[in-house]
């Protein structure tokens, strides 16, 4: 089983490299890690303490921050190696300075995990959530290394859990303990004899929390807003334009702004939504000396700055939902307290289930119930207050993840 895997790994690499000829997303990843073993050898000592982290993408890594942040807080003389599996998370975060050194995880073969073993040779590992690959957890069980995984989901529809899935299953075991979101997770590992595992919760609560001990003053998103209701639009997709630009376009209402923030910052999708609105916008990138105030639209083109945003908003919108390239970080906006409205697709999210269910965020299939709900909280400020504070105490009730894994983890 386990060579028809090292198989199917190799023959997918050769397909990746074909496709990434085609594909320029791709193409980072394959061309990454080309340097993945150079950038290892120049920063890592055989001497050196070291924890690796790995974290599939951004999400992820978010995920898994305030967890490496207390380590390397606690344990400042070991080096930290931070691997990636997605371009989307490496180019994003390849300067973090938590990290010593950020790289792209190699394929998975045998090979590849016995040679970045080997460089790394790291005292303490981190895989964040979802990300099991057999061969590099086999040879970390077979050198008997220090592994955990944190913030972990599981689902019976997992192949853990299916007669095909036996390599996927014992390389858990590879895992000295498991950190898991909710009791069902806990309780499928312990259907597969897996019994070192403890409920912790999201360690994403913890995250989000952090914020709000930091300055998240913005001087120029304070000029715009200018003391009127705000509504973000945050993490937004092509299928969340379709609910609200025709919204703001015909909303008459001076005393509310806008500020969108999307996904995609390429000049031209930022440019594009700039031209389907018929009010007074300006972009970050195109911002010089101009009255902030005097434009109803804010487009955020660039990154960095929409988890401070989040503090100036009234009311968000979270993109993602509307379509399928699946829901953004609703939990970055409910630590300020401000109420949410999100797309249809959010089965897949236990926070957003939560929250639906408590009354903090608002679900709409189309642009009419779009306007209907956002309309609704405009007009009514006292439902502003009560989904905001619903979605802020489901932040604090809920965090406390990370205190669970540092207290496991002595060195």
């Amino acid at each position: 089983m386990r060579l028809l895997y090292s198989i199917g790994i190799a023959f997918a690499g050769i397909i990746i490299k074909i496709i990434a000829l085609f594909n320029s997303k791709l193409k980072l990843g394959v061309l990454g890690r080309k340097e993945t073993f150079r950038k290892l050898k120049n920063s890592i000592n055989q001497e050196d303490k070291t924890f690796w982290f790995h974290c599939a993408s951004l999400g992820e890594y978010e995920q898994g921050l305030p967890v490496f942040e207390a380590l390397k807080s606690k344990y400042p003389n070991y080096k930290v190696v931070i691997s990636f599996f997605s371009p989307s998370g490496y180019e994003i975060r390849k300067n973090t300075k938590i990290a010593d050194v950020v790289v792209y995880l190699p394929l998975d073969t045998k090979n590849n995990a016995k040679r970045f073993l080997n460089i790394v040779n790291p005292d303490f590992i981190v895989f964040v959530k979802y990300e099991i690959w057999p061969n590099f957890l086999f040879e970390i069980k077979k050198r008997n290394l220090n592994a955990i995984l944190i913030s972990a989901v599981f689902r019976e529809k997992h192949s853990f859990f299916k007669w095909y899935g036996k390599i996927m299953r014992l390389a858990l075991f590879a895992f000295n303990h498991i950190f898991v979101q909710d009791e069902s997770s806990k309780s499928l590992l312990e259907s597969i004899d897996y019994n070192n595992v403890t409920l912790s919760g999201d360690t994403r609560f913890d995250r989000v929390t952090n914020q709000l001990s930091i300055d998240n003053a913005i001087p120029f998103i304070e000029s715009f807003k200018n003391n009127k209701t705000c509504v973000v639009f945050g993490s937004t997709w092509p299928d969340d334009d379709e609910l609200f630009l025709d919204y703001i376009n015909s909303c008459k209402n001076d005393d509310v702004k806008y500020i969108i923030a999307p996904h995609n910052i390429k000049p031209s999708y930022a440019e594009n939504i700039k031209s389907s609105l018929k009010v007074n916008t300006l972009r970050f990138s195109e911002m010089k000396d101009e009255e902030l105030s005097t434009y109803k639209v804010f487009i955020l083109d660039t990154i960095g700055y929409l988890s401070k945003v989040y503090s100036y908003a009234d009311i968000v919108y979270i993109g993602g939902a509307a379509g399928t390239t699946g829901l953004h970080n609703i939990l970055e906006p409910a630590v300020f307290g401000v109420p949410i409205i999100i797309g249809k697709n959010y089965s897949k999210f236990p926070e957003a289930l939560k929250l639906i269910s408590l009354n903090g965020v608002t679900t709409v299939k189309n642009k009419i119930e779009f306007s209907e709900k956002l309309e609704d909280l405009i007009k009514h400020p006292e439902k502003i207050q009560l989904q905001g504070d619903i979605n802020k105490n489901f932040v604090a009730d809920n965090k406390g993840a990370v205190g669970k894994v540092l207290n496991y983890i002595k060195l």
